[in-house]
């Protein structure tokens, strides 16, 4: 039974406060008891992963494996991380640990399908796009994602780092309008593919925003609240991964 979340944070700090504060509002708790038991490592000394993906940074990934055992060793059931860019490195940290972590480009790609859209666009690091973490998933459901030219996304990543800077006005400027060039281009929505980009960005600015760092909250609270089916299902493919 799931009764304890651990969260690897500190990728960053923001966008860890963030998913805690979305599962907190998403949890159906009448008092303080009913809400999800949270073990947060926030750890911003994880070396820069986009860095390290494109190589040109110190490798995270023995960070990484260090905080998915210290919450695995504090108790967590189930693991979630607060970072997308860090789910490169997911099967790796998966298999130096026994408990189980959410993929939240898969459950993102997943809710995508669900919801009948049929061309996305991606905001996100150079890493995560260097990776596709998103593209496969995506083209895997046969839905089309948009990718950036080389100076929109420039200004993604400059966005992105001014938001981990804390300076709120300047990434939400620049990512509204790598939104809008890439609603121009005929994405129904944008995938706000870092965890900095859900900070700023909303519907508010009428643009349609998919937000995994949302759809990773809900997961977690479904799994809390019916850990006897959602649980066995990630168990599942845990184990089946590793084979």
């Amino acid at each position: 039974m799931i009764k304890t979340v651990g969260i690897m944070g500190g990728m960053g700090p923001l966008a860890t406060v963030d998913l805690m504060n979305k599962i907190i509002r998403l949890t159906p708790a009448q008092n303080d008891q009913e809400h999800i038991h949270l073990i947060v490592d926030n750890y911003p000394q994880i070396p820069d992963r986009t860095s390290a993906i494109m190589g040109k940074g110190n490798d995270p990934l023995p960070y990484m494996k260090q905080s998915a055992k210290t919450l695995e060793k504090a108790g967590a059931d189930l693991i979630v991380i607060a970072c997308n860019t860090a789910h490169y490195y997911l099967q790796d940290i998966q298999d130096t640990i026994q408990v189980p972590i959410i993929n939240m480009p898969n459950e993102t790609a997943r809710f995508i399908d669900e919801v009948g859209l049929k061309c996305v666009a991606l905001l996100a690091t150079d890493g995560t796009v260097k990776t596709m973490l998103y593209q496969k998933s995506l083209r895997e459901r046969g839905l089309d994602v948009l990718l950036p030219d080389e100076i929109t996304q420039a200004k993604i990543m400059e966005g992105i780092y001014a938001v981990k800077a804390g300076d709120i006005a300047k990434g939400k400027s620049l990512l509204i309008h790598a939104s809008q060039i890439m609603i121009e281009k005929g994405a129904e929505a944008v995938i706000a593919g870092c965890t900095e980009i859900p900070i700023v960005l909303s519907d508010a600015e009428e643009i349609s925003v998919i937000d995994p760092t949302h759809i990773l909250a809900k997961q977690v609270v479904d799994i809390a609240n019916q850990e006897h089916v959602l649980y066995k299902d990630f168990e599942t493919d845990r184990k089946g991964a590793k084979n």
